[in-house]
Parts: C-alpha cells; sequence; structure tokens
C-alpha cells in the first residue's frame, strides 16, 4: 500500500493529520461512450491503492460473470455500480469514488458517455477541478467529445487532460496519438480553456496511467497520476471577491444573532466592513465562528457564522460582500443553460431559479440562440431540446445578486426547477449583463461614428469658462423610485443656488420624456438609452461651467456607474432620495402605480421593473420624514464641504 510508510512513521493520528493537511483535486472523467473511463479510473484506483483486499475479491467474481475483458480483470466494475451498468457495460449514473497518494487527495467522476445522459456529465463537471476526457484511438474525435470538451469549457474547468486511451489496439503508434492530438488542437482553440495535456495510455493493462508504459518509449511526459498529483489548482481558487451567502439566521437565545453560511469566494476578516444585499444595508464583522470556535478570519470555502455590530434586516438568501467590490443586481440575466428535462424549454414559461441559497421565480423571456456542437456555431432557435445548449435571457420580479460564471462559479451558476413537481430542468451560467443583441447593435453604432466623425476641440479652455461663470461645475445626479421627491427636491436647489449667484439647471426624467426622449419606450434598452442622453447632456453642460441637477430613477446600479464614468467621478455626486414603495405610493396622485398593479401599464419601477438603491451613494436624504427644505440645506452642506460652493 502507498500509505504503509506513512503509517509507520506517524501511527493513525499522524497519518489523519496529514491526510486533512492534503490538498483536494476534484476530477471529473468524460468522453463518448465506451472510450475506457470506468476501466481508467479502476485502473487508478487498483494501482493507486484504492482498492482494498476484499473489494479486489469481488471483482474479480464480477469478472467472470459480468466482465468483458476474457480472464484479465475489468476494473470498470469498480465503477459501474448499477445493475443495468454491469449488464450494458455502459456508465448511466455519475459515480464518485475517493482516494489519495502521499501528495494529494482525490475526488474522481465517473460520468456518462451517452448523448441522452449529457446532464449527468453536466452535473459531474460543476463542481470539477480538472477533466480528463478520453478518446478512443481507434475512433478519433468524436461528436460526444466535442460536446463534453464544450461543457467542460463552459463550466470553467481550467484543466483538461486528453487521455487517447486504447493504444494497444493501434499497435502503439505515436503516428495515431499526433493525428489525433492534432485535431482536438484545432477543435479546442475554439473554446476558452487554459491547461491541456495528452496522455497516450491503455487503461486496460495499466500503461502510463500509475506507471510509464515500456510499449510507447516515445512518450516522453510520465503517466497520468504524477500530472495527477502535480497540477497547480492553488491559484483556480478566487480570493479576491468576498461572497458569503446566507444559509440560516441563528438565534440560540436573545443575545446572539448570527449568520451561517459557506463562503462561496474571497476572505473574510473580523472588524471589515461588508454590505448585505440586496437591501444595501452596511455593518461590521463584529466576530466569527467556526465550529463553534472563534477565528480573526475566513476564507472560501470555510463554513462559518458571522455576527454584526449593527442590528440589519438578513435572511437566507442575502449575500454578504464588500461594499467597493459587490456582485451585479438586477433582476434580468443572460445565461447559458444546459437544457435536462423531456419538454422544451420556451419563452414565456416560468420557473424557479437556485443560485447560491437563494430561490426567486423567473421567466424566459427570449431564447437567443442553441450551440451547435460539430462547428461551435450558434444558430437562431426559439426552444431548446433535451440536452441541448442555448443563450437565454431570465427576468425576475426580485432582484437577483449574482457575478458573471467566468468571475465567480459560485456565485454565476443556477439551476432552474419546475414549479410545480421541483424536478430539476436545467444547469445554467450566468453570463454578463449586457445583452448580445444590445452590445451588438451599440458596437455597431460606435464602430460606423468612428469610421466618419472626428472630435472637435473648441479654442476656449474650460479653466476661461468656468471663471467667467465664477463656479466649478459638477453634476449632483438625484436617484430614486417615482415619486419619491426627486424633482421637488432638484428643482428648490435650483432656486436656492441661483440666489446665490449660481448658474444651476436642472435635467428632470420626465421633462426628458416629452422633448429630447420622446421617441423612447420603457424598455431595458430605452431605459439606457434615455440616461446615456442624459448623462451626456450633463457633461456637456459641466464643460460649459454649467452645474447639473439631474434628476432620474435610473434604477439600476450599472447605469448610474455608466452616467458616473460619462460625467466624471471627480465632478459628479450621487444622491438617493429614499423612500419606501408604500410610501411613494400614497403619495402619487396621477394614478400610476394603481395602474401598474392591475395590469393596465408594464415597466414601472418598483411594481414590475426592479430599482436597485445604490450602494454607496454619496448622500442619502430621507424623503419620507424630511421635508424638501431640510434635505436641500444637507446637500448645500454636502457642496460646501467638497469646495464646489462657498459655505453658508
Amino acid at each position: 500500500m502507498l500509505h504503509r510508510d506513512e503509517l509507520a512513521r506517524g501511527g493513525i493520528q499522524g497519518w489523519l493529520e496529514e491526510y486533512g493537511k492534503k490538498e483536494l483535486l476534484r476530477i471529473l472523467t468524460c468522453g463518448s461512450v465506451d472510450d475506457g473511463k470506468s476501466t481508467l479510473i479502476g485502473r487508478l484506483l487498483h494501482d493507486g491503492a484504492g482498492v482494498f483486499e476484499d473489494q479486489l475479491t469481488a471483482l474479480k467474481k464480477d469478472t467472470s460473470r459480468y466482465g468483458t475483458t476474457g480472464e484479465e480483470i475489468d476494473f470498470a466494475l469498480l465503477m459501474d455500480g448499477l445493475q443495468a451498468e454491469r449488464e450494458q457495460g455502459i456508465t448511466i449514473d455519475v459515480a464518485y469514488r475517493y482516494f489519495s497518494t502521499p501528495k494529494r487527495k482525490f475526488i474522481i467522476a465517473d460520468t456518462p458517455g451517452h448523448e441522452q445522459y449529457t446532464r449527468n456529465m453536466a452535473t459531474g463537471a460543476s463542481t470539477s477541478d480538472l477533466s480528463i476526457i478520453l478518446i478512443d484511438a481507434r475512433k478519433g474525435v468524436l461528436a460526444q467529445t466535442r460536446r463534453h470538451a464544450f461543457i467542460c469549457s463552459l463550466l470553467g474547468i481550467r484543466h483538461v487532460v486528453i487521455a487517447i486511451n486504447k493504444m494497444d489496439l493501434v499497435d502503439y503508434s505515436e503516428e495515431v496519438f499526433e493525428r489525433i492530438k492534432a485535431d482536438c488542437v484545432d477543435f479546442l482553440a475554439k473554446l476558452q480553456l487554459g491547461d491541456v495535456h495528452f496522455i497516450p495510455m491503455c487503461a486496460r493493462r495499466g500503461e502510463n496511467v500509475v506507471g510509464p508504459a515500456d510499449s510507447m518509449p516515445w512518450y516522453k511526459s510520465g503517466p497520468l497520476l504524477s500530472y495527477l498529483e502535480s497540477v497547480h489548482i492553488a491559484s483556480d481558487r478566487n480570493l479576491i471577491d468576498l461572497r458569503l451567502p446566507v444559509q440560516l439566521v441563528l438565534r440560540p437565545n436573545l443575545d446572539f444573532r448570527g449568520f451561517a453560511g459557506t463562503i462561496s469566494s474571497g476572505v473574510l476578516r473580523v472588524g471589515e466592513e461588508v454590505v448585505a444585499l440586496p437591501s444595501g444595508k452596511k455593518s461590521r464583522v463584529k466576530s466569527i465562528l467556526r465550529g463553534g470556535e472563534p477565528v480573526e478570519e475566513a476564507f472560501a470555502p470555510m463554513a462559518i457564522t458571522i455576527t454584526l455590530e449593527d442590528e440589519i434586516d438578513v435572511s437566507r438568501g442575502n449575500v454578504f460582500a464588500r461594499p467597493n467590490n459587490a456582485p451585479h443586481l438586477s433582476n434580468a440575466v443572460e445565461s447559458m443553460v444546459v437544457w435536462m428535462n423531456e419538454a422544451e424549454l420556451t419563452a414565456g414559461r416560468s420557473y424557479l431559479l437556485k443560485t447560491a441559497t437563494s430561490t426567486t421565480p423567473v421567466t424566459v423571456t427570449d431564447v437567443r440562440y442553441r450551440m451547435n456542437i460539430e462547428t461551435l456555431r450558434s444558430e437562431p432557435a426559439s426552444t431548446l431540446g433535451l440536452n441541448e445548449i442555448g443563450r437565454v435571457r431570465l427576468e425576475s420580479a426580485r432582484v437577483l445578486a449574482v457575478d458573471a460564471y467566468a468571475k465567480n462559479r459560485h456565485m454565476g451558476a443556477f439551476i432552474l426547477v419546475d414549479r410545480m413537481n421541483n424536478a430539476t430542468l436545467a444547469a445554467g451560467m450566468i453570463l454578463e449583463r449586457t445583452p448580445a443583441d444590445e452590445a451588438a447593435t451599440r458596437g455597431r453604432v460606435a464602430h460606423d461614428a468612428g469610421q466618419n466623425l472626428r472630435q472637435q476641440v473648441s479654442k476656449v479652455p474650460e479653466s476661461a469658462r468656468w471663471k467667467r461663470t465664477a463656479q466649478e461645475p459638477f453634476t449632483l445626479w438625484i436617484t430614486g423610485l417615482p415619486r419619491s421627491g426627486k424633482s421637488s427636491i432638484a428643482f428648490e436647489l435650483e432656486r436656492q443656488l441661483f440666489e446665490r449667484g449660481h448658474h444651476a439647471l436642472v435635467l428632470d426624467g420626465e421633462q426628458l420624456r416629452l422633448g429630447l426622449s420622446s421617441d423612447l419606450g420603457f424598455s431595458a434598452a430605452d431605459r439606457e438609452e434615455n440616461l446615456r442622453r442624459a448623462s451626456e447632456l450633463a457633461r456637456l453642460f459641466n464643460e460649459q461651467g454649467l452645474i447639473v441637477i439631474a434628476a432620474f430613477v435610473s434604477a439600476s446600479q450599472s447605469s448610474r456607474e455608466r452616467a458616473r464614468q460619462t460625467v466624471g467621478a471627480a465632478r459628479f455626486l450621487e444622491v438617493h432620495c429614499d423612500a419606501p414603495l408604500d410610501v411613494v405610493e400614497a403619495r402619487d396622485t396621477s394614478g400610476l402605480f394603481a395602474r401598474a398593479r392591475a395590469g393596465e401599464v408594464a415597466n414601472v419601477t418598483g411594481i414590475d421593473h426592479a430599482f436597485e438603491p445604490p450602494l454607496t451613494a454619496d448622500v442619502v436624504l430621507d424623503t419620507t420624514h424630511t421635508q424638501v427644505d431640510t434635505n436641500v440645506t444637507r446637500l448645500l452642506e454636502a457642496l460646501a464641504a467638497r469646495g464646489w460652493i462657498a459655505k453658508g
């Protein structure tokens, strides 16, 4: 046994301590039917000392009954545990095995090769660090090989071993190996796979599995196990972006209120400031408990409980992050999904979306396209069938706190569940938030404009304009729900600045809609375009030396951030008119909210269009209990504190 020397040196207690310190590598095996996946794992377990004597005895008996290798031991039977698998000689379900060597411990998943079980393969891939894609040397690259390689790329597996198996059946030909390798390189070049390693082997005989193969002296890079023990995965973990989804609120007594969960990514320390999403409430970490014992810091993937210095409303499904490094808050996401159900996915259907610890009803608003696995090209589609992969847009009535899957595998992964029978229908990966059609349209317009237009430069410098107006220009961007008091505060602030001798103007959302943006509707794209026009106007007015007070709902964090970038962060002040939905509804004399609740109008922020409260607003105004004059005084003080206007 490989561990015998370790046991002799330190005893069982010492061996257990050393085992706990070993790095864990999660491995996926995949490929087409009968490429030798189960045999490879069985041989790896046997030769790597992962099979005990009683298992070996049972394996020999099973070989005589179910085996397909003649008198030799059929190592595939170590993995194929279902009766149907043994009778057919194929893998149906995902099977997991655990083993270790003196250098590392492993969890290895044997997944099915049949196309009809692609969903099982995607399940195994979702938690893997490394993928072993087997190829039968006689058959070369097949459609299912491409499908599994694409799913590995889609699911963010960064390390891939291409195991070209059954080399004994092609006389251990180096030419065959190089030809298949060249075919793989051409195909894999289209995928986002970082580390790809090729190994020729004969899994049935154990050649290049644990030990080297004398039959292939032309291969110099070492056997599979050596690579598995040495591949570097420590840098794959995301230790930058703190994400702690809340799984449970613990309240064992009146003096303790803790929030339990598993850190998805990042590092958390006692005393650090955190923000709870989607509420946006901030506090500091008072203590961190791991296994009931206090610790000063924790990191992914630790399961911990934290307490906060302040009493804020946090529940299951909320996410803790750092104030300046938070996940996206949105009620719409773009995603790639692997569809796993006989009934087709179609636009307009509603499902439950489960991501991290949150469960939210969502609606499929658009099927963008499906992927052709053979060509890796997208094809127009209105539905997705069983085992098909495509891009879809999902919208939720509640705000989702998510990251792109490429940035954070835990926060960017989800499943879709049937709302009636709770069956899992799809596995999904969240993409960047800008929809493909909008991004393409904006990119095309910008490219065309760049071909024909030139940036003109005024002969009057900005400093001269500012000197003429005797003021420093800036943009005060006021955001909040409809009827939260934005316009009232904006116009009163404009009046008081005018009385102080300043040149200021108001850009109001409703005024813009009646004029410059009268051609726009209230779709997501039109809302973004309206705010783009407003921010460009603010920038132009600032360049002329004027103070701009912009009052817009600007419901998304991303839209406000784009406005800040357009105007310039150095002269941009974000103000949040904070009033809850029930208050603004009570103020509504035009009947907007009532018509929205009756279904007469759509896309009303707060009803069927989510509002993302600012996470780091420069000024937050309580417009429920505080009068307009008092809030304007607060704004004047904030402007004076920045040196933009004179005090008093």
